[in-house]
């Protein structure tokens, strides 16, 4: 299994948030946000495993501003670590007036893929290669992370 580096998966998307995709306030239902969050995440894990991969969990969605109708929104997704037979991906969220120009930092998630075989049962992913400072922090942030999703197991049990 060869290794493989963060650019090789990275997916950036983007779509432009229409009325069907708001909420009784009138902005944009974080729902359809989730939901694009998690289509690219799973286009990275997708991309570096060439395989399945099913969303194990969303360790944090912190939604900072609004997006409106109109917006266009773009999803930047990476991958952030591997392990055995998951990964972590980072998808951060921009909303761009494309009127003005304004991009907000609307929101940001970390989300857990298992890769799959045929079968459904979990498989072994490639590693990743870190190459630049910023990817090697978001790692050692990711193990962090991982490393309290362990512990509150642990406790469960």
């Amino acid at each position: 299994m060869q290794a493989k580096t963060v650019n090789e998966s990275q997916i950036i998307m983007s779509q432009m948030m229409t009325p069907q995709d708001i909420n009784p306030a009138g902005n944009v239902h974080g729902g359809v946000i989730m939901k694009l969050i998690d289509t690219a995440g799973g286009l990275v894990a997708n991309r570096h495993t060439r395989s399945n991969a099913v969303t194990a969990s969303i360790d944090r969605l912190d939604f900072h501003h609004p997006v409106y109708v109109g917006d266009l929104v773009t999803f930047k997704a990476s991958l952030n670590y591997t392990g055995t037979t998951s990964m972590e991906v980072g998808v951060r969220v921009e909303a761009e007036n494309v009127f003005t120009g304004e991009v907000r930092h609307t929101a940001s998630a970390y989300l857990t893929f298992v890769s799959l075989d045929e079968n459904g049962k979990p498989k072994s992913v490639p590693p990743v290669i870190l190459q630049t400072d910023t990817e090697k922090r978001r790692n050692r942030e990711a193990q962090a992370r991982r490393q309290v999703r362990l512990g509150e197991r642990k406790n469960k049990n």
